[in-house]
């Protein structure tokens, strides 16, 4: 995979220093004028093969095979867009888009154009998280799922000051659900698919979600995702069945370990410590999935980003946040 880096934010700085063990060939960089001086650096620091300042030129750029969208939520549909369009495979940073109506936009011209969409989500591809999906077989009937993500946000002293960031800004698809809950979620429907319906309830400040409660209505069993920028919490999570149940002290994004408790008194604790990044997994998946062209799977993945794009926009329709 050659791969074309769009953005300099905190994701990327987390993202550039993994990637030297990545089988990526060419590496290039999208920055703007006013963030010059980082690019550079940036450029340098990870040896990077090329720096671009305007996105057409580097859609031109025919050594390119693949895009990664790291940009706020709001520009993701635009960028993504235009990559499928010159040709590219895309990566799409979380969450992928902002309505259901942009993600079906994204999925018929890669499909048109016979390209991989993906949305870079480390949930799914987690060492744990693929464990817990073996696990829930001992556990019986599922009855309660209780997913908690309260993280106090570094922005959240100047929101509550009126300075509207992008983290709390609704015209930039910020918020609890798109930013903290959206982790949540995924875990969910990565386990249990599309639920029968769901319901949205939140703290709204200034028209946006400063956290909220999600709760998935499976029919046999109901699942409550709670995600919180302005508070915070020891993170608990439960996936509790009739036989037993497993319990998580680590935020969805980042599990690397959880416990399995029967109901008998035995139990065990899954552990997987490698001391590896978790960026690493998701990215190994994609330069496999696209060096491949696997498209079963891609759209497999596709499919459960677009259950939680709908639920993403149903959730901030109910609540009265501007989309």
């Amino acid at each position: 995979m050659n791969l074309g880096i769009l953005g300099t934010g905190k994701i990327v700085q987390e993202f550039l220093p993994e990637i030297g063990n990545l089988k990526i060939g060419y590496k290039a960089i999208l920055g703007t004028l006013r963030s010059k001086e980082r690019v550079e650096n940036l450029a340098a620091q990870y040896k990077l093969d090329k720096i671009y300042f305007d996105y057409d030129e580097l859609l031109a750029d025919e050594k390119l095979d693949t895009i990664y969208v790291a940009l706020p939520n709001n520009l993701h549909y635009e960028f993504a867009k235009k990559a499928l369009l010159a040709g590219k495979n895309v990566i799409v940073e979380k969450p992928a888009v902002t309505t259901v109506e942009e993600f079906q936009d994204l999925k018929k011209i890669a499909a048109e154009n016979k390209k991989i969409l993906i949305e870079a989500l480390t949930v799914h591809y987690m060492p744990a998280y693929l464990s817990i999906r073996e696990d829930l077989k001992q556990l019986g009937d599922i009855k309660i799922v209780s997913m908690n993500y309260s993280q106090y946000s570094s922005r959240y002293d100047a929101f509550k000051q009126g300075e509207i960031l992008p983290a709390f800004d609704p015209k930039k698809a910020g918020g609890a659900l798109m930013d903290i809950n959206v982790y949540n979620i995924n875990f969910v429907v990565g386990l249990f698919g599309k639920p029968k319906s769901f319901t949205y309830t939140a703290n709204i400040e200034r028209g946006i979600d400063t956290s909220g409660v999600m709760v998935l209505d499976y029919e046999n069993f109901k699942a409550v995702c709670i995600g919180a920028k302005d508070c915070q919490v020891l993170t608990a999570s439960t996936i509790q069945g009739d036989k037993g149940n497993i319990f998580m002290e680590i935020p969805a994004n980042m599990i690397d370990a959880y416990i399995v408790n029967y109901n008998n008194g035995d139990g065990n604790v899954q552990a997987f410590d490698e001391d590896k990044h978790r960026m690493l997994y998701e990215f190994e998946t994609f330069i496999e999935m696209i060096d491949s062209q696997d498209f079963e799977r891609a759209e497999e993945m596709l499919n459960i980003s677009g259950i939680v794009a709908q639920i993403l926009q149903g959730g901030r329709e109910q609540v009265g946040i501007e989309i």
